[in-house]
């Protein structure tokens, strides 16, 4: 049996749930971008470009945890059209929760040394002098936190190429 697409319920369940993707998704995926700009600033001004991304990384992190909650009462909500017995649906929920774990574990911890990192090298040059020793672990952080956000980009494409192609239906 078909949902009811008429219901003003689904509709709105679905419109919330594509609008928590668009802001959650949309506003952490050119992050990198962000860190870019940081890098060709010295300084405070690096600072402050990485320390406005995380705090909107972090409005964003709110918008992402309410994606699989409408997600789920999309299905709940579908009349039976949409089961979690579904390859797309169950598939997207493990993808999910495998790109919060990658959030969680690396970029939002990473985030928060670099932006640590960042200050320490503001207090100024060490006293041996060359290159602060703090440069060393920004740019492993950096790195692991570049593979990171690229994963988190294909777990994005995987989530379109699943909510579009719906296999398993």
């Amino acid at each position: 049996m078909l949902a009811d697409y008429g219901s003003g319920l689904y509709k709105t369940l679905l419109v919330l749930h594509i609008l928590t993707s668009i802001v959650g998704l949309g506003a952490v995926m050119l992050n990198g971008l962000y860190a870019a700009q940081a890098q060709k600033r010295a300084g405070p001004g690096g600072r402050a470009v990485s320390e406005a991304n995380y705090f909107v990384s972090n409005i964003a992190e709110k918008f992402i945890y309410a994606i699989p909650i409408f997600g789920i009462l999309l299905v709940l909500d579908s009349d039976k059209l949409w089961k979690f017995s579904q390859t797309w649906i169950w598939l997207s929920l493990v993808v999910y929760v495998v790109a919060i774990g990658i959030s969680h574990s690396i970029l939002i911890p990473g985030h928060k040394r670099i932006n640590a990192l960042l200050a320490e090298m503001e207090q100024g040059p060490p006293s041996a002098g060359g290159p602060a020793p703090q440069v060393v672990e920004l740019q492993a952080t950096g790195k692991r936190m570049a593979a990171a956000g690229a994963t988190l980009n294909v777990c994005v494409v995987i989530f379109l190429v699943l909510m579009v192609w719906k296999p398993g239906v």
